[in-house]
């Protein structure tokens, strides 16, 4: 589908499933707002405002971990917003079991959702109890590399076809005055790095005995210990970055500040709001170009329970529109994630974007983290990985002790 034929199909209202019969203000709150994030959001606002409603953008700015609270707390405090982003996993969970949370296994069974979901454990994540409480709208992955081709020409050294090679690049990379890996300073992004660097150099089976079998003994074990002396070649290729967020981060790279970046696929929206084209301009390595396996991470919408009859009619009709094919496609190329359905059409996708399908489709996928801990354990490591970038003293060793302890006490 071409983006011509794509705006035509938007515009062209009918090709929504649900319409409404009065335009109705929902907003909606979240927290995309880098300048790819807007842009998918965008999509998603002008598909609904041409069902005849008006999408209210309830934006806010910072990470999940700074919007959450806030939204969670107005939920509970008696002034709910239409529809809130959380990611998969338990985020919600404690929402949906009190009862502050919509049911949308009707319009989810009418739509078959079930039938065309690319992921199923997106929509299981979405399902309690047998009953579905959210949308799931992309599948986000946070195994990848994405490196700066500049960089490397300017070091004077081929880009890295692995995370092997970038470690044996990075001297050279300071030689030439760039900084060899950009990590932010949000404790999420630290504690992700170490997730990719456990899933892509211990592989599925080490990742799963730590955090689904919440197996203590491995956690302090030799394999692991291989993943935290990595973690501190990538502490020590991260100093002198001195950003925060995760795109200032993304942003080092596209201007060739960088060598590379460990950050999920949402990064792409960033280089396509640059200009940058996937393989001239930067090259993008799934599972670090070590173990092709992505995690089905993603966003989901949930729509808290409303008083007002018109705007309960009308979040389904949101629903409904975030989970149409055509608007799909226009918000996840926007995205930089992988559409939810199996059944639109990618042509335009970049090269980028069909490495995760085609991992996607071989089923060379892994559990979000999220949907194996607890929002309080997650807590816990955060702070941990914070602890080790901020303080160069704390050793590897030290470190994989406290870890382990976390994991012995998981729930």
């Amino acid at each position: 589908m071409t983006y011509r034929s794509l705006a035509a199909a938007l515009a062209a209202s009918a090709v929504l499933p649900l319409s409404a019969a009065h335009a109705t203000d929902l907003e909606v709150t979240h927290w995309w707002t880098s300048g790819g994030e807007a842009a998918a959001v965008a999509e998603l606002a002008k598909a609904f405002d041409a069902t005849g409603n008006h999408w209210v953008d309830g934006a806010i700015a910072g990470s999940g971990s700074t919007a959450r609270p806030i939204m969670i707390s107005r939920i509970t405090g008696g002034d709910p917003m239409a529809a809130t982003q959380f990611n998969h996993g338990r985020q919600a969970e404690e929402l949906v079991e009190a009862g502050y949370m919509r049911d949308l296994t009707d319009l989810a069974t009418a739509e078959k959702w079930a039938d065309v979901v690319a992921a199923p454990a997106l929509l299981d994540s979405c399902t309690l109890d047998g009953k579905i409480y959210c949308v799931p709208v992309n599948i986000h992955s946070w195994q990848w590399l994405w490196l700066s081709n500049k960089a490397f020409e300017d070091a004077g050294i081929p880009v890295p076809a692995n995370w092997e090679e970038l470690v044996a690049a990075a001297p050279k990379l300071r030689e030439a005055g760039k900084i060899p890996l950009a990590v932010g300073g949000e404790p999420w992004q630290q504690n992700g790095v170490f997730n990719v660097l456990m899933n892509a150099l211990g592989g599925k089976d080490l990742t799963l005995k730590v955090y689904d079998e919440k197996d203590a003994e491995v956690a302090a074990g030799p394999e692991v210990a291989k993943i935290f002396q990595a973690l501190a070649q990538a502490r020590e290729m991260s100093q002198g970055g001195n950003v925060k967020s995760w795109n200032e981060a993304t942003n080092l790279v596209i201007t060739d500040r960088a060598g590379g970046q460990i950050m999920g696929d949402w990064a792409q929206g960033e280089f396509q709001v640059a200009g940058e084209v996937a393989g001239t301009d930067y090259t993008c390595l799934p599972g670090l170009g070590e173990t092709e396996l992505i995690s089905a991470d993603g966003d989901a919408f949930y729509f808290p329970l409303l008083k007002d009859e018109e705007k309960s009619k009308a979040q389904e009709v949101l629903a409904s529109t975030m989970f149409n094919p055509e608007v799909q496609v226009a918000f996840n190329l926007k995205k930089g994630s992988l559409p939810i359905r199996k059944d639109v059409d990618l042509d335009a996708a970049n090269d980028c974007m069909k490495k995760g399908l085609a991992i996607l489709a071989a089923g060379n996928t892994i559990k979000s983290t999220d949907s194996m801990l607890s929002p309080d354990t997650t807590t816990q490591t955060n702070t941990l990985f914070t602890e080790f970038f901020a303080d160069p003293s704390i050793t590897p060793e030290a470190a994989q002790a406290r870890f382990a302890e976390i994991i012995a006490n998981a729930d």
